[in-house]
């Protein structure tokens, strides 16, 4: 299994020197990936809780949040090695035009280590501050997948026509390095997500879902995927922990990746045996550098990330 760890982004990260010396660090200890996540400014009464989960508050790190974009391609100009990746895009934030110039860009000045993990989002206050319509999530992000398949496909005259976007036949001059396209990654919480992933992406990638739980929906939607006639041990899994390291253990019902670090890494472990073939290591509560690339170490240590084992 890969390891990657959440970019410098959030809270006291999110400044140019932390982006930098976190890129750097990770490509030199031998992480997979570099991951950035997609936060709007932060409402002062939210309407819906952290994840769309009733009473649960935005982790104060997020309040303060660098943009995705402008994050990968300075992680992407200070190494050479280690992919970057999006955990995830809210797709139906951007045009959809726009989103597929910023992705292919990305991919191209990366030399081809961009991976695109695309969702839907659950901020009603973020989708208003778009003027985006939180109700037409889903549809609006399959004319985006239908989008990026003309925009990362090999016609030379691409349009489109839809709902979001109207593109007149046009020039596609610029695709990415990746070839026939990069890694496309979708979050699904529901049956009729999850089957956009069997039937569209290279794979699935939850967070904030229980360790214990993964592995099931997995295998049903590699099943699915099966039915559509798709090659399903070309797809993966990549799970973003979220990580709350507490002084003890936690005792009783418990959040995956919530407890002492023994208890993450057993949800590493657990999250490892379900199928996953990478796990997104993003400390939360505002660590600094050190502390961060510390836990994030002592993690990948624990369950054999090969640079920390020989």
């Amino acid at each position: 299994m890969r390891i990657g760890i959440a970019s410098a982004q959030l809270g006291r990260l999110a400044e140019p020197a932390a982006v930098k010396a976190l890129a750097r660090a990770a490509e030199t200890v031998g992480y997979s990936t570099l991951w950035v996540l997609d936060r709007l400014p932060a409402p002062v009464e939210p309407r819906d809780g952290y994840g769309g989960l009733d009473g649960v508050p935005l982790p104060p790190e997020q309040e303060r949040s660098l943009d995705p974009f402008a994050v990968l391609a300075t992680a992407a100009a200070v190494t050479e090695r280690v992919r970057i990746g999006t955990s995830v895009l809210v797709a139906p934030w951007y045009p959809p035009v726009v989103l597929a110039r910023m992705l292919t860009s990305l991919d191209v000045l990366s030399d081809g280590r961009l991976i695109a993990g695309l969702g839907t989002g659950w901020s009603r206050d973020e989708y208003d501050a778009v003027n985006a319509d939180i109700r037409r999530r889903g549809r609006d992000l399959d004319e985006i997948l239908d989008v990026l398949d003309a925009s990362w496909s090999s016609a030379e005259v691409v349009g489109h026509t839809g709902v979001l976007a109207r593109l007149a036949p046009s020039k596609n001059l610029l695709r990415p390095v990746q070839r026939p396209r990069p890694p496309l990654f979708l979050a699904a919480y529901t049956p009729a997500a999850m089957d956009r992933v069997a039937r569209r992406a290279d794979g699935w990638m939850p967070a904030g879902f229980p360790a214990e739980a993964i592995g099931a929906v997995w295998n049903g939607i590699r099943d699915a995927a099966a039915g559509y006639g798709r090659d399903v041990d070309r797809m993966e899994m990549i799970v973003r922990a979220n990580i709350h390291v507490t002084d003890g253990p936690v005792d009783g019902d418990r959040v995956s990746y919530l407890g002492s670090l023994d208890q993450v890494i057993d949800d590493v472990v657990a999250t490892r045996n379900a199928g996953a073939a990478e796990v997104i290591l993003h400390v939360h509560g505002d660590p600094g550098l050190d502390e961060a690339l510390d836990v994030c170490a002592r993690i990948a240590e624990a369950v054999g990330m090969p640079s920390f084992t020989g």
